[in-house]
């Protein structure tokens, strides 16, 4: 028995509703960690996308791209996961809305 392939069309699909959940998310919740999650969710969307539409025109531009993103987003990752861990273990309740804990 042959598997039928996964047309393009539910790749680009499940890409927006993951970019959906990771919008919705980061417009809903004020915890800083959970925000970066979702826009690490949104990240892992539009790769998809790159990576939907790369193969859909034969064309390598899409994975480069993806190339990048996943290389930005690895160092975001780093750096942006300690400085939310840092506020965190100085506050644990500190919210998107405390600015004032990044001045020295």
């Amino acid at each position: 028995m042959l598997l039928a392939a996964v047309e393009p069309a539910w790749y680009l699909i499940l890409a927006s509703m993951l970019f959906a959940i990771g919008a919705v998310g980061l417009l809903i919740r004020r915890n800083p960690l959970v925000m970066f999650m979702c826009v690490e969710l949104m990240l892992n969307a539009v790769t998809l996308t790159f990576v939907t539409f790369s193969r859909m025109l034969d064309d390598i531009g899409g994975q480069a791209a993806v190339l990048f993103v996943l290389v930005v987003a690895a160092a975001e990752v780093v750096v942006g996961l300690g400085i939310i861990v840092a506020i965190l273990r100085r506050r644990p309740a500190a919210t998107a809305d405390d600015l004032s804990l990044l001045k020295g």
